[in-house]
């Protein structure tokens, strides 16, 4: 079932531009993060405490159809807001450059977060120094496609 209600841009312009640029052309401009070519996709939240539809731009970190959210927020030591938003809600969609999907997050701890963490740093190696600066353990969620009962 996709995510319905409000939605409320993100007050970040760079964000915000970014995620208008890759929905609006189905995800073949605004695909990179900056100037890096490193490919990002689009997360579809809930808000925690509004109930608003967020967007956020993501590293792809994709495996077998699953995709990872680390949530470093660029090494500062407090969480991005939409780890509180996967941990109230853990529907999400993902865009994918055209490929739209409902899926479930869930964050992982152990040997799947090492696993998982190694993929994320292959993709994006900054991820490596913001887990030295951020003074806390970046949490690392996994999304699932939605299976749909018939």
């Amino acid at each position: 079932m996709p995510l319905e209600g409000d939605y409320v841009a993100n007050p970040v312009q760079w964000v915000r531009e970014q995620v208008e640029l890759y929905e609006s052309s189905d995800g073949v401009q605004g695909a990179t993060l900056w100037d890096t070519g490193l490919p990002v996709v689009i997360l579809t939240t809930r808000g925690a405490k509004t109930g608003k539809i967020r967007k956020t731009p993501l590293m792809r970190v994709e495996h077998a159809g699953r995709y990872a959210a680390v949530a470093s927020n660029g090494g500062f030591p407090r969480h991005p807001v939409w780890y509180f938003n996967l941990k109230s809600d853990p529907h999400v969609m993902l865009q994918d450059g055209s490929v739209r999907q409902d899926m479930t997050a869930r964050e992982i701890t152990g040997d799947e977060k090492a696993e998982w963490w190694e993929r994320a740093v292959a993709a994006y190696p900054p991820y490596a120094d913001y887990q030295e600066k951020a003074g806390r353990v970046i949490p690392v969620f996994v999304l699932e496609p939605t299976s749909v009962a018939i």
